[in-house]
């Protein structure tokens, strides 16, 4: 019993001293540590959004995977990458971001949120939650300006 009682307490206080890995890092950061994110980050290099995602925050990022990105009909992104398109670009990177830091649990049914693109998203939960229809597949990664829920699909701001 003391053996046992002795173990949790040693393996309880290895986690609590170990650093917060997306704490210590800023959503960009945070992003490129994950790996399943290149393409955002490619797209917010060529946003020139790298250095705002980067400042004090904070921000709530619907930040789509690579996957997502490649369920794009073909060449969408390549053509979003062109310097002639930055301003499209920025227009569908910034509908991903919300001012504030917002959890899963800030999240109701119905809630629109106004994007920093100015338009508005709308949060659904039957089902599981999602934003205009992307499904929120990992929630709440924290970052040291922000949080991180990643959706399975990129979301486009109304025209």
């Amino acid at each position: 019993m003391i053996r046992r009682t002795f173990l949790a307490l040693t393996v309880a206080a290895s986690f609590l001293s170990a650093p917060a890995f997306a704490q210590d890092k800023d959503i960009v950061d945070t992003a490129v540590a994950a790996g399943n994110f290149t393409t955002l980050t490619a797209a917010l290099t060529a946003a020139g959004l790298v250095d705002t995602l980067k400042g004090a925050g904070p921000f709530t990022v619907f930040a789509p995977t690579d996957a997502a990105f490649a369920a794009l009909p073909a060449g969408t992104v390549e053509d979003l990458l062109k310097p002639e398109n930055k301003d499209k670009l920025v227009a569908i990177l910034t509908y991903h971001v919300l001012p504030g830091k917002v959890m899963s649990s800030d999240l109701t049914e119905g809630l629109k949120a106004k994007t920093v693109n100015g338009a508005e998203v709308t949060i659904t939960l039957d089902g599981g939650a999602k934003v205009n229809g992307a499904v929120i597949s990992t929630a709440d990664i924290v970052a040291s300006n922000g949080v991180i829920l990643v959706i399975d699909s990129v979301i486009l701001p109304p025209m």
